[in-house]
């Protein structure tokens, strides 16, 4: 079967890394899948012509029931469609959004949230469709280069210091765009760092809104004790987390963050903001910590700092659990069986 998947493709992204492996899921069932970015069409007309062209597609799948999921509507070929957490988080709170993500839930022959709490909250903001909602967490798979050099990589950030390897780099990893909200934690941090200096915190990941972006670097150039780190490769940034004390989430919304994920299945310590995304990943105090305002976000990592076996204990048990709930072959196997519903 020959498969349009439209998603949102900004490079090194979750999203672009969460579509680049689903698509190699239908690929390895012997289905052709072309990966496109939905920005690149301004109406679902377009991407009618898209699949109807010779040969044609027969079948399609969107990840973002409003970004990508609006331009399959009106196609005639089978659709999947899979949710994102601005979807449920951001989306559904806009009426005219709401309505037509309601329009391709209807359409769509079935939709994957990442969550059992996603898609709960589907179940009650959109028209009931549960019987095609189903769940499948992301799968995880961390890899990280060799040639790495941690201490190059903190030059390459502004950190400077004599005591590179006594330092504790807490791993703020975000495109940079305003839900992610990195600049929650940077008053409050840089008070802490003037108070043990070997305390830093690095934010890390694309530039997605460019206007943003220059608000986080003039934020980042003055503020002491935190810095701004150019986007890696998923193998550079699998290794930076691999030396950092702990990867950080400051999002106002998620719908599954891979780098939480990513981080447990490595051995790291995570710190993230108490939101239902973060929550259905996180267990306090037994897979990782989490934190509702910046002055907790200290204490708790305060308590990293200072309970050994806190810290071993949220890293057992965050790797255990993505072992046993983020395998790469179950996904595998669930994206597979659910396209053979597109036939």
């Amino acid at each position: 079967m020959k498969v349009l998947f439209l998603a949102c493709l900004s490079p090194k992204s979750g999203n672009c890394t969460t579509a680049e492996r689903i698509r190699s899921h239908i690929e390895s069932a012997g289905h052709t899948c072309e990966l496109r970015d939905a920005s690149e069409f301004q109406s679902s007309a377009e991407v009618a012509n898209l699949v109807a062209q010779n040969p044609p597609f027969e079948g399609a799948v969107a990840i973002h029931l409003f970004k990508a999921g609006r331009l399959l509507l009106d196609i005639q070929v089978p659709f999947g469609v899979i949710f994102g957490g601005t979807d449920i988080n951001e989306d559904v709170k806009v009426e005219q959004k709401r309505v037509v993500m309601e329009q391709v839930l209807l359409k769509a022959r079935f939709a994957v949230a990442f969550t059992e709490k996603l898609k709960e909250e589907a179940e009650v903001f959109l028209l009931s469709q549960s019987s095609k909602i189903y769940v499948q967490p992301q799968g995880i798979k961390t890899e990280a280069t060799e040639k790495f050099c941690w201490t190059e990589f903190l030059k390459s950030t502004g950190v400077r210091s004599e005591y590179v390897d006594e330092l504790h780099v807490f791993l703020l990893i975000c495109g940079l765009r305003r839900v992610k909200d990195p600049l929650y934690l940077v008053e409050v941090f840089s008070e802490w760092h003037c108070e043990d200096p070997l305390n830093v915190l690095v934010i890390i990941g694309p530039k997605i809104d460019p206007v943003f972006t220059v608000e986080v670097e003039a934020v980042a150039k003055r503020t002491a004790g935190v810095f701004l780190a150019q986007e890696r490769s998923q193998q550079e940034l699998h290794a930076a987390m691999k030396r950092c004390f702990a990867v950080v989430n400051s999002s106002v919304s998620e719908g599954m963050s891979a780098a939480i994920l990513e981080a447990m299945d490595l051995g790291v310590p995570v710190v993230a903001r108490d939101i239902p995304g973060n929550a259905a990943v996180v267990q306090h105090e037994v897979t990782g910590l989490l934190y509702s305002s910046p002055q907790e976000f200290v204490h708790q990592s305060q308590r990293l700092l200072s309970d050994r076996e806190l810290r071993e204990r949220v890293v057992r048990n965050g790797k255990l659990y993505v072992e046993e709930n983020h395998g790469l072959k179950q996904e595998e196997e669930s994206y597979q069986r659910l396209l053979e519903t597109l036939y």
